[in-house]
């Protein structure tokens, strides 16, 4: 049965006429009149009798009318299901450490959420491991961290962009003191640490043992904001990316330190390859290439 013949018996009914019928629809007469001759021929039914002008329904007609308007409403419901699905809704969870998630993320989260406002935004801060562990058993949807542990056939992973990292200082310390080039040196400086096992601290730590640099000790803060807030206090030397840094730089209220240190920190994005990827997660994948990439 074609649903135009359901739609054609309500709208006659709707307008008193097949004449009404026919204007509304945009159908011409004779297409008004062989829907309803093939839904008459269908249920073996006469549907409408004329009563004086106007087309009204027989007492079969009324008895198909309810079966009628629940078929046409399940339709509406489905198309809307459709439609409701085509939607940005639901949740998104995403993970990444403090530095992408402040000082690179959010002209990403911010267009995200102008395209997306239906849908729930999780933001996790988490060190590079965590974030990595959480693609992994399914907990977090897209991973965006820095490059640490290599490749893994669950994980579908796409580099972001490469970084620079600086270490820095204030611009109040002794330059003589400000030495990380001269092997074979003990220092009275401090050095401020990221989280453990972070790729900045391992980088400069590695550094320092190759060049067999000495520091005085080591205070270690989960905040690259506190990190800088204690550097231009004259507490300590500390190992940040470029770009966590560029308002103090240009400022002058911290200085970078001369280092033979080259190395580029490389960021990722990453989902678990059996995840089914949703609409919001490709908008926010596209998003961060666009706006990062």
């Amino acid at each position: 049965m074609d649903l135009k013949y359901l739609q054609t018996f309500k709208t006659i009914l709707r307008t008193g006429s097949f004449q009404g019928a026919s204007r509304e629809l945009n159908y011409a007469p004779s297409t008004v009149t062989f829907h309803i001759q093939q839904l008459e021929e269908e249920l073996q039914l006469q549907l409408f009798e004329k009563v004086g002008r106007k087309m009204v329904l027989t007492q079969a007609g009324e008895s198909v009318l309810p079966h009628v308007d629940a078929i046409l409403h399940a339709m509406d419901s489905l198309y809307n299901c459709e439609k409701e699905m085509n939607e940005l809704k639901g949740t998104l969870v995403v993970a990444m450490p403090e530095t992408l998630l402040i000082y690179k993320m959010q002209p990403v989260l911010k267009r995200f959420k102008e395209a997306a406002p239906q849908v729930k935004l999780s933001i996790l801060i988490q060190d590079c491991d965590s974030v990595r562990a959480g693609v992994l058993d399914g907990s977090v949807d897209i991973g965006i961290h820095y490059d640490v542990s290599g490749e893994d056939s669950s994980i579908v992973s796409t580099v972001l962009s490469r970084f620079k990292a600086l270490l820095i200082a204030s611009p109040e310390e002794d330059p003589e003191v400000l030495d990380f080039t001269t092997p074979g040196q003990k220092k009275t400086i401090d050095l401020i640490s990221y989280y453990p096992d972070s790729v900045f601290q391992e980088a400069i730590d590695h550094y320092l043992k190759e060049r067999d640099i000495v520091l005085n000790c080591s205070m270690q803060l989960w905040s690259a904001e506190a990190i800088k807030k204690n550097v231009m206090s004259r507490m300590g030397v500390a190992y940040l990316p470029e770009f966590a840094l560029t308002e103090e730089l240009a400022q002058g209220t911290l200085i970078p330190v001369a280092t033979e240190l080259d190395e580029e920190i490389i960021a990722l994005y990453a989902y678990h390859k059996n995840k089914y990827v949703t609409k919001q997660m490709r908008l926010f994948l596209s998003l961060i290439e666009e706006v990062i990439g």
